[in-house]
């Protein structure tokens, strides 16, 4: 069974920094990608990044490029978002999920091909007050 975990969300003031984890088990880590979402209040779900953890590929939300930083750690299962200059506007709860691959379809306006609904974490919420 496919468990996906995050944690480290809170509270932060605009610009701060938050680097919450999501640990996975139950499948082959290895042979996944684990993309990052977020949704906001009254807002579509939202593609953050994406890893690669067979080769490490990254990709980024064009809102995001420069600021947030995904990163693997293949011995612990666990992904790691590196959110730097946090702004009101990332308020949101912030999800991880993995599929086979990193779709570029994430990362539209209207993301398209989101993974499976049992392949999700429960989210994290962040609020960045100005």
């Amino acid at each position: 069974e496919v468990q996906l975990v995050e944690s480290g969300g809170g509270l932060v003031q605009a610009g701060g920094s938050l680097r919450p984890p999501c640990v996975a088990s139950g499948f082959t880590f290895d042979e996944y990608a684990i993309g990052w979402f977020r949704q906001a209040p009254g807002k579509e779900r939202e593609g953050v990044s994406c890893i690669s953890s067979s080769d490490g590929s990254t990709y980024y939300a064009n809102s995001v490029k420069g600021r947030f930083t995904v990163t693997s750690d293949n011995a612990k299962n666990t992904v790691y978002l590196q959110m730097n200059s946090l702004k009101p506007e990332d308020t949101a709860v912030y999800y991880c999920a993995t599929d086979r691959f990193c779709i570029a379809g994430w990362f539209q306006s209207s993301p398209l091909g989101l993974p499976p609904s049992n392949n999700w974490g429960r989210g994290t919420q962040v609020t960045v007050s100005s």
